[in-house]
């Protein structure tokens, strides 16, 4: 049995926006460790801040 678990922004956990939360239980990985991915990614090139936005926009609040 495979238990999914739905991608949502949750209200307790947030910062900005709750995407790294949300994207961190997804995962079942600590919200601290999304949240510093996130930031390293954004020292390299490519679309990291806009996909933010979009995810931002997309997700859901809990």
């Amino acid at each position: 049995m495979v238990t999914v678990t739905r991608l949502y922004r949750p209200r307790n956990d947030r910062w900005i926006g709750g995407v790294c939360s949300g994207l961190a239980r997804r995962f079942g990985v600590s919200s601290g460790v999304m949240r510093l991915i996130f930031v390293v990614s954004c020292l390299l090139p490519g679309p990291q801040f806009i996909i933010y936005l979009i995810l931002w926009a997309l997700m859901p609040s809990e």
